[in-house]
């Protein structure tokens, strides 16, 4: 028994996470994908019902508030993306340069990625008020009309996007700076050798060297920001009307107000589907940077 268990030791001290991995994770991944083809609704006392691709052809074809969110999903996801990406570099770039009260600047820029978005969206809920919050308060002393932001159908989504924005660039910034420090100063010392200004130590240097590190920052956002749920719930719920729902939040409005268990798990194997997908892609296109470098 001794002679087995040494044997097999390395095995038997990756079996807790093994169990664990399958018990929190596959699971419910598999649990879900089983439920998708099911018609089931907790307001009902009726049984789950077998309806095979009845929901995701409902979905897809019969839905109106789906596509919407789906593309109001991926409209959120590129507009805080570009603005967290081409800021978080710039702001690593900056950051990465020696002046005095470096650090204590970086500890601060670094704080909002602390807070969770639930009291994030909570304090500038009441900074984007129409009528005493701080937001309009500030245009106005600019001589700028004030703005209706979150309370505005049209300017929701923007509104939840620039906070996303205020929060995760820090993320962005970090892992940039990261990036920045594995850079080998002897590509510098060459290309000043050659003459080179500081635009082109950017574009032909540093870019190109940093692009690994930024897909991987940008996969990583990416992710994170389609499946947002807290900071969206926690200002507008999907509202006004549905200007702010997107599909996480259509998700959990399917099956937490309306119960619709087997509708529900359709809409998020769709959703894991299209993060795996996007994932994918990514990682693909980081694979190639890496070659081509």
């Amino acid at each position: 028994m001794g002679m087995w268990i040494e044997r097999h030791l390395k095995f038997i001290f990756l079996f807790p996470s093994i169990i664990f991995v399958l018990l929190m994770i596959a699971y419910p991944i598999g649990y879900t994908f089983y439920l998708s083809f099911f018609e089931w609704s907790m307001s009902s006392l009726q049984p789950p019902e077998w309806v095979f691709f009845d929901n995701f052809k409902a979905l897809l074809f019969d839905d109106p508030r789906f596509w919407p969110a789906f593309f109001r999903t991926f409209y959120f996801t590129a507009l805080a993306l570009v603005f967290q990406t081409v800021l978080g570099v710039a702001i690593a770039i900056l950051f990465n340069r020696k002046f005095r009260g470096n650090q204590l600047v970086k500890t601060l820029f670094l704080l909002p990625m602390v807070a969770t978005p639930v009291a994030v969206g909570l304090v500038w809920l009441l900074i984007f008020e129409p009528s005493i919050g701080f937001a309009n308060q500030f245009l106005n002393s600019l001589g700028i009309n004030p703005q209706l932001w979150i309370a505005s159908p049209e300017q929701a989504l923007p509104s939840i996007a620039l906070v996303d924005t205020w929060q995760w660039t820090p993320m962005i910034t970090l892992i940039t700076l990261a990036g920045l420090s594995s850079i080998p100063s002897e590509y510098y010392e060459a290309a000043a050798v050659d003459g080179a200004n500081s635009w082109q130590n950017f574009w032909k240097v540093t870019f190109p060297l940093l692009l690994p590190t930024i897909f991987s920052a940008v996969l990583l956002r990416v992710i994170d920001a389609i499946k947002q749920f807290d900071l969206i719930y926690a200002m507008t719920r999907g509202g006004p009307g549905f200007s702010t729902e997107t599909l996480n939040i259509y998700g959990f409005v399917n099956g937490f107000q309306y119960f619709k268990l087997g509708y529900t798990s359709a809409i998020l194997v769709l959703f894991f589907m299209i993060v795996l997908g996007i994932s994918s892609i990514i990682m693909i296109l980081r694979k190639k940077t890496e070659v081509t470098l």
